[in-house]
């Protein structure tokens, strides 16, 4: 399985994604790089079917990556049952254009 470093060490990335996974999840909709976007689909996906799952030991693995427990909470009871009847594809990606200070090409990815 081949993934983004980001520039970043393991810990450092593995912080990231944890941090902007927890945010999708409880705001809805965020703005970031297109590159971190890429990577933070498969994670959310993962969490989504987790919520979807229940039982106790998918909310303790979701307690374990999400940084929130009010996060954790709310995927189970509110955002897994949104979309209970859905079988996947959690995440809808906008380009919005590319960051001023570098250019880098921006998207905002925000749940279904």
């Amino acid at each position: 399985m081949t993934y983004r470093k980001l520039g970043r060490n393991t810990g450092q990335r593995r912080a990231l994604l944890r941090s902007i996974t927890t945010s999708l999840i409880k705001y809805g909709r965020i703005e970031t790089t297109e590159q971190k976007a890429k990577e933070l689909k498969s994670i959310v996906e993962k969490m989504i079917s987790l919520g979807k799952q229940g039982d106790l030991h998918a909310r303790r693995l979701a307690e374990s990556y999400l940084m929130d427990e009010s996060v954790v909470k709310d995927l189970f009871d509110n955002v897994s049952k949104k979309y209970a009847d859905r079988p996947g594809g959690y995440t809808r990606m906008i380009r919005v254009g590319s960051r001023r200070g570098d250019a880098a090409s921006m998207v905002i990815v925000e749940l279904v």
